[in-house]
């Protein structure tokens, strides 16, 4: 049992390893924020090889998977009461699309279900790396060593619309305010958290285009206080969405004192590399607010079920930001510090990860595909 539970923890390294590979004939600094070409240049058709690679390697493990993730089975068994009409938690466009493709496949074909919602979230993972990681083998890196990738594979729902929300990113940074919108309305039917970020994005994108003032400080203040006073409010308007969260295994008050350990991590990088990368970069201050953003939630936000889901709409932003902060950064001995010292306590995390990847309330281990099992 234990070679089977190692064996199976190496099909995720590997796919580490050979996602890398191709990341690395990824060359994407020229055209991240830049306008979009009429016509491809050589480094880009080279950029879309490497990327289709990594699509079809995160997609197929993915969408190959049977009995992965804790709640894997209850997803199974939700499938079936949304075939027979009765009522169930989720969103109308999760199971408007769940009784369609049962129409289709069959009454409890389940894996073209699971396997449908990979390649959609794959596919908005890639293309938020596409518009956004000018870095691409640092953000991929961080992608999947920061566990965002593999947790796909459990909370099916919540992945796709955060992999939507991370790709919605750029149509804020360019402006282009509708399209972002229809994108996070679209993402709403399938799980109503995502528009949170709604007024989260948007607010980050105009304060990264102003200097901070004073008033704005003491709004931030009021807000932070208000999660310490007006918890009772809060909990409230969540539970009027979702109420079967109170009182729930979520609603435990806990603090994930690992999110806020790479929150404040990424604070003290952007503290180093400021001048050179934060304070004239309107892109990486749109990033650095959302982590900003992203701390607050996790230090203060507690007493919110879940309150981790709500941070990683923030913390997202990390796969980018860093990548640009260690860019920006004068070559040298220090710059190569902070690279080594940033990869491996990534490194490390996804060890961890691993290692918990195996426990009940995660279930991401042993991995199985309908392939060969």
């Amino acid at each position: 049992m234990v070679v089977i539970m190692e064996a199976s923890a190496l099909v995720y390294v590997s796919l580490v390893v050979v996602t890398l590979g191709f990341a690395l004939f990824i060359d994407n600094r020229r055209y991240v924020g830049a306008a979009r070409p009429s016509v491809y240049e050589r480094q880009q058709a080279r950029n879309l090889v490497g990327e289709i690679g990594i699509y079809c390697l995160l997609a197929g493990v993915s969408a190959c998977r049977i009995a992965v993730g804790n709640d894997y089975w209850v997803y199974r068994f939700n499938f079936q009461l949304i075939a027979q009409g009765r009522q169930v938690s989720s969103e109308f466009g999760f199971n408007l699309l769940v009784r369609w493709l049962q129409d289709l496949f069959g009454y409890d074909r389940y894996l073209p279900i699971f396997g449908l919602f990979s390649l959609l979230t794959v596919f908005f993972f890639v293309k938020a790396l596409h518009d956004q990681g000018k870095w691409y083998a640092a953000s991929l890196y961080l992608l999947l060593t920061g566990g965002y990738y593999f947790s796909s594979l459990n909370t099916v729902r919540y992945y796709f619309v955060l992999a939507v929300a991370a790709s919605g990113m750029e149509y804020v940074l360019r402006r282009e305010y509708g399209k972002f919108i229809l994108l996070i309305l679209a993402a709403g039917l399938f799980h109503k958290s995502v528009l949170l970020v709604l007024p989260a994005y948007p607010a980050a994108a105009w304060l990264s285009r102003r200097r901070v003032k004073k008033w704005q400080l003491a709004a931030a203040g009021l807000l932070g206080a208000s999660l310490v006073f007006g918890q009772s409010w809060y909990r409230r308007l969540l539970f009027f969405f979702y109420p079967f969260y109170e009182n729930s295994a979520f609603d435990d008050g806990r603090i994930s004192w690992a999110n806020v350990a790479k929150c404040l991590g990424v604070l003290a990088l952007s503290a180093v590399c400021y001048r050179e990368g934060i304070r004239d970069r309107e892109r990486n201050r749109f990033y650095f607010f959302l982590n900003l953003g992203a701390l607050v939630v996790c230090l203060c936000g507690s007493f919110l079920p879940e309150a981790s889901r709500v941070a990683y709409y923030l913390m997202i932003a990390q796969i980018f930001l860093i990548p640009e902060l260690l860019l920006g950064m004068k070559k040298g001995l220090w710059r190569k510090l902070c690279v080594g010292g940033t990869a491996l306590a990534f490194l490390l995390y996804f060890v961890i990860f691993l290692y918990k990847a195996y426990d009940v309330s995660s279930r991401l281990l042993p991995y199985r595909n309908w392939i060969f099992q």
